[in-house]
């Protein structure tokens, strides 16, 4: 049975990062994004400078939804430059002691009693697996974290720290413009050792960039529109959901229409050789 909706909403830009919503309104959009099936939200303490999931937390609970009828995933140890904390330089903070105080800072910004995922936002070069094993070991017998994972963590990473403690999900950055981790081993070692991959940035900077690459992309999508019929950016969704590994698109947009569209992504079955169509005009060269 899986944990999560087959597209996790991103939150980072629901606050002051980005669309600056009042509580009714993020409200509204959490209404919205469940009832479309999309009932995963993904959170980390930094985003809106520490703000975000306080106003997720207040406008959940005004809702009045059942908590079990959600998943809610956080991220901790990346220390911000904010005026909500006394920090010299951005920088992380993977002690025991930090790791369980930033759980229970989310636990009561988010209004809840558990997070079903904890993520570690960014790999540190001082992390101590044993220390972070042990916070994650209580987190987990006092029933503040049900699940525990990593983002942006190499197969030597992921490695390094599974010797001391399960890791259940990865999430990295995976879209067709950014694909390095289908050939790097990430991917390769998530599928050899169960660990879930989450993307952030599904669909990278198809929409963002205009270059050779992009047009490239635009040409090969426009010609598989009708054949799907699709939308581009379903298109780049259904061609990372095809990858055996089994990826979760985390989707920051709060475009109704485009939640609708990313949820019903799921359901398209690209042909083989499409699927490497699409590859080859985001590399410009046929595959060796």
């Amino acid at each position: 049975m899986k944990k999560y909706s087959k597209i996790i909403s991103g939150t980072m830009t629901w606050g002051v990062w980005g669309k600056q919503f009042s509580t009714t309104e993020m409200e509204t959009m959490i209404q919205h994004c469940i009832s479309i099936g999309i009932t995963t939200f993904d959170h980390a303490d930094i985003y809106g400078g520490y703000t975000t999931e306080a106003e997720f937390g207040k406008a959940f609970t005004n809702s009045g939804i059942q908590r079990e009828s959600i998943q809610l995933i956080s991220k901790c140890g990346i220390q911000y430059i904010s005026e909500n904390r006394n920090n010299k330089v951005k920088h992380y903070d993977y002690s025991k002691d930090y790791i369980i105080w930033s759980v229970e800072e989310s636990l009561k910004h988010l209004q809840t009693e558990y997070l079903d995922l904890l993520l570690l936002h960014r790999p540190s070069p001082l992390m101590q697996p044993d220390e972070i094993a042990e916070a994650i070991t209580i987190l987990k017998k006092q029933g503040k974290i049900r699940d525990f994972g990593v983002s942006n963590f190499t197969p030597s990473q992921m490695e390094m720290l599974g010797l001391c403690i399960i890791v259940d999900s990865n999430q990295i950055e995976f879209s067709l413009t950014a694909h390095q981790a289908m050939h790097d081993g990430t991917l390769n070692y998530m599928l050899t050792n169960g660990i879930e991959p989450m993307s952030w940035s599904p669909l990278g900077s198809v929409f963002k960039e205009d270059n050779e690459q992009t047009r490239r992309i635009h040409k090969q999508l426009g010609a598989l529109l009708k054949k799907y019929n699709a939308t581009e950016d379903q298109l780049l969704l259904s061609w990372i959901l095809k990858h055996p590994a089994g990826v979760i698109p985390v989707v920051g947009t709060t475009n109704k229409i485009r939640l609708q569209q990313a949820i019903e992504a799921s359901k398209i079955e690209l042909e083989l050789e499409d699927w490497f169509l699409i590859l080859v005009a985001s590399q410009g060269h046929k595959v060796p």
